[in-house]
């Protein structure tokens, strides 16, 4: 018998994992948050994460079908769309507008830039400021966990000093997330469970997290605000460990990601600080993906044996 030799292009090894399989993950990941979030906030909280999940599925197998491109629901890429934005959103949130932002995450900041692998910005963290800046109203507004009291404060809002009506929480309470906030945002503890499922899973990497999370809380204590309110009052877990961790709008490199987590932190900072809006991680990572395709140029290794091309110099007429 003689030996065939098939010739085919690059990558020559190819790792074993799917895409649904990385999504599959993610999912697993985020659960133990999305129950914590729908016990805490009731029904409203479970209503609010199907419809996510269910207009982005059906957004996308919609773009599909109309455009007669391959159907991609089955990648699951869209069900961790709608779980991430809405763990993003209040329970207080109109279903309607859970709706149309779901909609603008796919069809708006995913399809319309050529699919999966091709958004410049993580969709979820797009809908959620295109929903922020359409309602800010509606999307500021929240209940107490168990009571569900309406109130209007996130432990945020008395980041800098004490506010009036905003009775400070201790460390167990936030680290647990017995506060006011978004469905997903309010428990670190599971949300950093999730996070180390994705590390051992080889899902993430450590570099993009640790880096966004120890820079709030370093320019954090610097600048005298609490310290458990910088790091577990708001979103930062959720931003930090599942959404500035984007396989699509992060840098590939370690050093990227590093430099990636660093932006992120010092702009959620700055706005946390000096804006009007006490919560700035969606626009921190917003803007650092933006950059991302500098960030990859700069940090990118040389392939072995490169050589940089002279410059053509024309001789003088």
């Amino acid at each position: 018998m003689k030996n065939i030799l098939n010739v085919t292009s690059s990558p020559h090894i190819k790792h074993p994992d799917t895409t649904s399989g990385i999504m599959l993950d993610v999912i697993i990941a985020l659960l133990p948050a999305c129950v914590y979030g729908c016990i805490l906030f009731g029904w409203k909280a479970a209503v609010i994460l199907v419809t996510c999940v269910v207009t982005s599925v059906l957004c996308e197998f919609l773009w599909n079908l109309i455009l007669k491109k391959p159907n991609t629901i089955g990648d699951l890429s869209a069900v961790v769309t709608g779980l991430l934005l809405g763990m993003n959103l209040s329970s207080e949130l109109p279903f309607w507008m859970a709706a149309i932002g779901s909609a603008v995450a796919i069809i708006v900041v995913k399809q319309m830039f050529g699919g999966i692998g091709c958004n410049f910005a993580n969709p979820a963290i797009a809908a959620r400021i295109v929903l922020l800046v359409s309602f800010p109203g509606a999307m500021t507004r929240f209940v107490e966990p168990i009571r569900h009291i309406v109130t209007s404060a996130t432990p945020l809002a008395g980041l800098g000093g004490e506010v009036e009506g905003l009775e400070p929480l201790s460390l167990k309470e936030m680290f647990f997330g017995m506060r006011s906030g978004c469905i997903g945002e309010t428990s670190a503890f599971l949300l950093i469970i999730g996070g180390l499922y994705l590390v051992m899973r080889r899902v993430i990497s450590v570099e993009t997290p640790l880096s966004f999370i120890a820079t709030v809380a370093l320019l954090s204590l610097i600048s005298g605000d609490k310290l458990s309110v910088a790091v577990f009052g708001g979103g930062l877990m959720l931003g930090a460990i599942f959404m500035a961790t984007d396989y699509t709008t992060t840098p590939v490199t370690r050093l990227g990601k590093l430099i990636f987590g660093v932006g992120c932190g010092l702009i959620t900072f700055v706005i946390r600080k000096f804006a009007a809006s006490p919560e700035g991680v969606s626009y921190a990572i917003l803007l650092m993906n933006i950059l991302v395709p500098y960030i990859n140029r700069l940090t990118l290794k040389k392939p072995f044996g490169f050589v940089k091309p002279q410059k053509e110099v024309k001789a003088d007429e």
